[in-house]
């Protein structure tokens, strides 16, 4: 191990919440105090900040928050191209890859996400971003739906403006080919808000969910019933990345063992494109995958790791299918097999063979873009997790399946 090889050493937020609750301070307020909180943690300074990382075209741009925190000196700002929420671990890949190359000594890799400020695409409020003062300009909708038309013009009239619709087919799909039920991805659901029952940071920390009122619940893009849907949430958060020789130093004086960054991927397949949000693009054989098997491979290669090396995963839950896809894609089982896998209790902390959304995940801690995954990531090896897994040394982190994406293995 090199002394620049990428450690997580520090992690933030701010609170999480239902969409709209948080009023008295703006989305790029919030992300200061996920930064300034991940950094204190990690026990730095913002003198010790050199880098700062985002994705998927997050409103909170570097230059201003490095201008706003009174960093010495912003060596490295980045964003990346992984569209959604496929974005997250390849930010936090980046922010490796500055560091391990000398760009950079601290990055601190963000996301600050105000769905109650800003909405979502086709819900008709406006999805311009802030700049620093926090100024939001006016918007029609007309403008906002436009910028996204290049990417989704082909869709639009259909319809197909949600999440849920676009992933709802190829999953459909998935149930066709291998008869998955709908009973299947509402165990998925009510393991990771038992998971999140656990968590004072949750936002659905005190609402129970039993299999009966997955089941009863209303259909929001068949086979997507409502808790198949991740939450709509207000908050930030944010992780620090430095090299192995700070981490240790680091790691001494909180009492935490130093976590690595092993190894890293990102990318999409051929022609896949926008993903769900455009399948007519993806082939036959990757219809009903989460299309991240390839990315899956190159990942266990570059660490020299397998599947059953895994003691704890932090899966992107933007809906339960996907999950399911990925379990597949990655190769804890075999390609149809991820109904039987979950009906195994496999992904549950009490005792399941591969405890997954230890926080309960988009589906019940908050919905973040799914970098919330990557500071369970580090709790769960830290042994800082509200569901600790014992003696886990090896943490996977995936970010959204169905768009092009990206994950990292943790050590």
């Amino acid at each position: 191990m090199t002394t620049r090889k990428a450690h997580l050493v520090g992690v933030g937020e701010s609170q999480y919440t239902k969409w709209g609750k948080i009023t008295d301070e703006t989305e790029h307020a919030l992300t200061h105090k996920a930064i300034l909180r991940a950094v204190a943690d990690a026990g730095l300074s913002v003198d010790d900040v050199d880098g700062l990382a985002s994705f998927a075209e997050d409103r909170n741009e570097a230059i201003f928050i490095a201008a706003e925190l009174g960093i010495p000196e912003l060596r490295f700002g980045n964003m990346v191209w992984m569209p959604g929420g496929g974005g997250g671990c390849a930010a936090v890949s980046n922010a490796c890859m500055a560091v391990e190359t000398g760009q950079a000594e601290v990055v601190v890799v963000y996301r600050s996400l105000c769905q109650g400020q800003f909405m979502r695409f086709g819900s008709g409020a406006d999805t311009a971003g802030m700049v620093g003062g926090g100024e939001k300009p006016e918007v029609s909708l007309q403008q906002a739906n436009t910028l996204m038309l290049s990417a989704m013009g082909n869709i639009m009239p259909f319809g197909m403006l949600t999440g849920a619709a676009a992933f709802a087919l190829p999953f459909r799909r998935h149930m066709h080919l291998y008869g998955t039920t709908s009973e299947q991805l509402g165990k998925i659901a009510v393991t990771f808000r038992q998971h999140a029952n656990n968590n004072a940071r949750a936002v659905m920390k005190d609402k129970e969910l039993t299999l009966e009122q997955h089941q009863e619940s209303r259909m929001i893009a068949d086979p997507f019933r409502l808790f198949d849907c991740c939450m709509e949430n207000d908050g930030a958060c944010a992780v620090v990345v430095t090299t192995a020789e700070r981490a240790r130093d680091l790691a001494k004086a909180r009492g935490r063992r130093p976590v690595e960054v092993v190894a890293s991927v990102q990318g999409t397949p051929k022609g896949y494109s926008f993903g769900s949000f455009t399948n007519a693009n993806i082939s036959d054989e990757l219809y009903a995958t989460g299309g991240t098997e390839q990315m899956a491979n190159r990942l266990w290669e570059k660490a020299d790791l397998k599947p059953e090396d895994v003691d704890v995963a932090q899966i992107y839950d933007h809906f339960t299918g996907s999950v399911l896809m990925q379990l597949e894609d990655f190769g804890f089982c075999k390609r149809g097999e991820g109904g039987d896998y979950v009906d195994s209790g496999a992904l549950s902390v009490d005792g399941g063979a591969l405890p997954t959304n230890t926080s309960g995940g988009s589906l019940s801690e908050a919905y973040m873009h799914g970098l919330n995954h990557v500071l369970e990531g580090a709790r769960s090896l830290w042994g800082e997790s509200c569901n600790n897994v014992a003696n886990a040394s090896v943490c996977l982190v995936t970010s959204a399946a169905g768009v092009p994406s990206s994950a990292i293995l943790l050590r």
